[in-house]
């Protein structure tokens, strides 16, 4: 790995091999970690059952009260993760979580369905390809997601060699790897994709003010929502990314002229929200339920410092490179400030909002997880803090930094794939004891094993 960041800045034509290089490296994890002998079952876990789940209660048991559950259970699940991602309602079972994740996987479903009737392996949605089909569409997001990121970067800035860098040390640096590859059910990164789509489809609307923009931003914002409703949020980076009060103003006021086009937008956003409407009615009879009974928001009493700062799940903590890319923040108050107080405001926000949540870490976990997706934030602070150093000496440092960090980051990943990090249960006795110790992971030697029993 940091033979590749070296490499990178050094050569100058290795940038355009980035996304191939990023591809071959967490294929070949994901298929060492993940498909050889038994591990594929583990592919699919905790929420990401509840996520894929409605894949196969559609296509195949054709049940969406998930009578199939005690089966796949006992056939497929150790007994140890056992989970259930159903909630009753009026005596019928309804999935807990929302189906968007299951459309971003459906067309990986389709192939592994058909693979498996081909092959005659068990056609049943739980054998081997299907969750091998589940962490390839994720690594597929994956690479299109950072596509897009590499759009939005080029509006901020035309270093094709420096925005590389950004997408290595975004995807490797941060908890955006280990959710590809290790946690591939899990909603974030098909949210990562469809936000990056939504906040690219705005930029261009902003400059080119046609309606093909407009309606692809809205297809996508209503994804977003059918996934993981509370990354609607993202609508907040908004004035952001017009860049200006003048262009915000401008682009409502010319929207505003254009009735029929926001109305048909507000109108495919609504539509494809209404599907998990839809889900409900048919799994409960009704159109709308709480599927998360007993958590809720508990706005009165964020938890700032603990999901920034805590040993438990803190974002800077296990994810120093993002606390690195504030430094961008510089630049902005220097340069751009409605975009430094609009970026503040968003990033402040959505912070206030994650750690409001009753579960303000998230249960299991590596990091804070609802960050993920909304990667194009950070990067766009990281362009930043490069461009504003100008001096060699301090750049060299700087980057140097962000490489450390990377392989920071990729140490944590490993202890916590292996339990030298537990998922819920860090503390600051826990965490300095293995901080670090690569001689520990070396030796499988887990002076944490304590928090396993």
């Amino acid at each position: 790995m940091l033979f590749l960041f070296c490499s990178l800045m050094l050569k100058k034509n290795l940038h355009r091999y980035v996304l191939g290089l990023i591809l071959a490296i967490v294929t070949v994890s994901s298929a060492n970690i993940q498909w050889g002998g038994n591990h594929w079952k583990d592919i699919v876990e905790s929420d990401g059952k509840g996520y894929y789940a409605y894949l196969p209660a559609i296509f195949i048991y054709h049940d969406l009260n998930f009578g199939f559950f005690e089966k796949v259970e006992k056939e497929y699940y150790n007994v140890n993760t056992f989970y259930d991602y159903r909630t009753k309602h009026k005596e019928r079972f309804a999935d807990k979580y929302y189906c968007g994740s299951a459309v971003a996987m459906l067309p990986f479903f389709l192939i592994a369905h058909a693979a498996s009737l081909l092959s005659g392996m068990p056609a049943d949605g739980y054998s081997k390809l299907y969750p091998v089909s589940v962490n390839i569409a994720a690594i597929f997001y994956l690479l299109a997601g950072l596509i897009f990121l590499r759009k939005i970067l080029m509006k901020y800035h035309d270093d094709e060699r420096l925005i590389s860098f950004i997408l290595l040390a975004v995807t490797f640096g941060t908890n955006l790897f280990y959710y590809t590859v290790c946690e591939p059910a899990m909603s974030h990164i098909y949210s990562f994709f469809f936000i990056h789509v939504f906040v690219l489809n705005i930029i261009l609307f902003i400059e080119e003010k046609r309606f093909r923009w407009l309606l692809l931003a809205s297809l996508s914002l209503g994804i977003i929502a059918l996934i993981r409703p509370v990354n609607l949020l993202v609508i907040i980076a908004i004035p952001f990314i017009t860049g200006s009060k003048e262009k915000l103003v401008e682009t409502f006021q010319f929207l505003f002229r254009k009735t029929l086009w926001w109305i048909a937008s507000i109108g495919i956003l609504l539509l494809i929200v209404f599907i998990q409407n839809i889900i409900y009615k048919i799994q409960v009879g009704e159109f709308f339920i709480d599927s998360y009974p007993g958590e809720k928001f508990n706005w009165m009493n964020p938890q700032l410092l603990n999901i920034l700062f805590s040993y438990k799940k803190g974002l800077f903590v296990y994810t120093p490179l993002l606390f690195l890319s504030l430094a961008g923040f510089i630049y902005l108050f220097r340069k751009e400030k409605f975009r430094f107080y609009s970026l503040l405001a968003f990033l402040a926000i959505i912070t206030y909002v994650f750690s409001s949540w009753w579960c303000w870490y998230y249960g299991g976990g590596f990091g804070v997880r609802p960050y993920v997706e909304y990667s194009f934030a950070f990067a766009i602070l990281l362009l930043y803090a490069l461009k504003m150093i100008q001096k060699k000496l301090l750049k060299s440092i700087f980057v140097s930094l962000v490489i450390l960090l990377v392989c920071f980051c990729q140490v944590q990943t490993y202890q916590y794939r292996y339990y030298f990090i537990h998922w819920s249960n860090m503390d600051k006795e826990h965490y300095w004891r293995v901080f670090m110790r690569i001689d520990l992971m070396i030796k499988n030697e887990n002076l944490n094993k304590d928090l396993l029993n």
